[in-house]
């Protein structure tokens, strides 16, 4: 028998009216909606009908500057809307975005494990240690934790969070009417977690979920997100501009994997891409610049300052950026702050210009072109080293979504390089992943839990 063929995983990333910054002044879009759980809900049931892997939400613990201008500060919570995005789906995985800098292990621990039992195995949790600085008033801190603090915390987050996850071995749960044993609690363990950062005695008053654990996502970009996605993560939503950088990326993630034991595969490596689809190239750069010109300069100079930390108001737009500082001095998104820096360095941007190249991505690619074009591209970078998937970002929703899953996963399909059917139903089986092994399942069978 032949080698099947490799195909690539999709994730779709659902931002309120949409990933473009003005996808909210369309006429065709629904912000009014963006608390209406109906109008994720047919979000949801379009991009599992097309076999999307999975859907993915963020999240941002406080309201920034641009708030007058836009609906990127405004979001439901993530647990409470993919449970009600799990009654309404089947197959499609589920990720929500949780903090490790401004959340407590347990609880996170505890809502994941809830969510992968509601929705029978499709949970993700995307780990982010928040770049974004104004968060930490909200949660009783002057000022934000450094960037190396903030991954260090994160990594025993992590490790105490599994601890939680393996507290309850697979068979714990016996329900003997006869006997009146309801547990097994030989086979229920304490954590007793005692590090620099945490304090947690266990176990998850939670039993272990069908994927023992969700998938683990990472977005960061930076020398410590790679690092970290290299030790722990299963997937990683990056942003890349080129195929180059993007080859180089892929290379050097995946090259860091074998000194944590991991093989390759064992890592899926999804770069955003905002697809702006039209019947010709000619419709597609019409419907690309018709939501530029709807952008708000106010709007972008505050999104731009925020990446690139320099207050950019009162320059003129069509001039060049002004002295930037240097990565070192970045406590925020290095990763982000970089790949700004390098596009309009590498393509002599106008400040206006990278307001208007940065509308529908924040960083991640734009293409605007027919269906066939934009398969061409995912077929391009999928192919030779830059990815195993993307993580897709519809300009403005719901049309952008339903453009990409009638138009362009068909013509994937038709090249043999997507699913035309689901072959499992949970996540880490979407994504051909292995599910954890409990650490205790091969150990005696010795109680932890005296004096809980």
């Amino acid at each position: 028998m032949g080698k099947t063929k490799r195909q690539m995983n999709l994730n779709v990333f659902l931002m309120n009216a949409g990933h473009h910054e003005a996808a909210w002044r369309r006429t065709d879009t629904q912000a009014e909606r963006i608390t209406d759980i109906r109008y994720f809900q047919r979000l949801a049931e379009i991009a599992e009908q097309a076999k999307f892997d999975s859907l993915f939400l963020a999240d941002i613990l406080a309201v920034g500057k641009n708030v007058q201008h836009g609906v990127s500060s405004f979001g439901l919570e993530p647990f409470t809307l993919l449970s009600a995005l799990a009654a309404v789906t089947e197959r499609i995985g589920l990720i929500g975005t949780v903090s490790t800098t401004y959340n407590e292990p347990f609880h996170v621990a505890r809502k994941f494990a809830s969510l992968d039992h509601i929705s029978q195995g499709r949970a993700g949790w995307n780990i982010v240690t928040s770049g974004n600085e104004i968060e930490a008033g909200n949660f009783g801190r002057e000022g934000h934790l450094e960037h190396r603090k903030r991954y260090e915390r994160a990594r025993e987050f992590l490790e105490v969070a599994k601890g939680l996850w393996d507290s309850f071995e697979e068979d714990a749960i016996i329900i003997d009417r006869d006997t009146g044993q309801f547990t097994d609690s030989a086979k229920v363990h304490a954590l007793n977690h005692a590090g620099p950062h945490f304090r947690v005695k266990g176990p998850l008053n939670v039993p272990r979920s069908p994927q023992g654990y969700p998938v683990l996502v990472q977005a960061g970009s930076s020398e410590d997100g790679k690092e970290f996605a290299a030790e722990h993560s299963e997937a990683i939503f990056t942003a890349q501009q080129t195929l180059e950088e993007a080859q180089s990326f892929y290379s050097d993630v995946k090259s860091r994997l074998a000194k944590y034991g991991r093989h390759p595969d064992e890592l899926k490596i999804l770069p955003g891409i905002c697809t702006i689809i039209g019947a010709t190239e000619s419709e597609a750069k019409e419907k690309e610049q018709e939501l530029n010109e709807l952008t708000i300069p106010a709007y972008g100079l505050n999104q731009l300052s925020s990446m690139l930390k320099v207050d950019l108001s009162g320059l003129p737009l069509d001039g060049p950026l002004p002295e930037l500082p240097n990565i070192e001095a970045i406590n925020g998104n290095k990763s982000r702050f970089q790949l700004v820096v390098d596009l309009a360095r590498r393509d002599n941007l106008t400040i206006r210009q990278l307001i208007h190249r940065l509308a529908g991505g924040r960083g991640h690619r734009t293409f605007a072109g027919t269906a066939v074009q934009v398969a061409d591209q995912l077929e391009e970078w999928f192919t030779q080293g830059g990815s195993d998937g993307f993580n897709v970002m519809p300009p403005y929703l719901p049309g952008g979504l339903e453009d990409f899953a009638a138009q362009v996963v068909p013509e994937l399909q038709r090249r043999g390089l997507f699913r035309t059917e689901y072959a499992g139903r949970t996540l880490r089986e979407h994504y051909g992943l292995k599910r954890p092994v409990n650490p205790y399942a091969a150990r005696p069978l010795v109680s932890r839990l005296a004096g809980c």
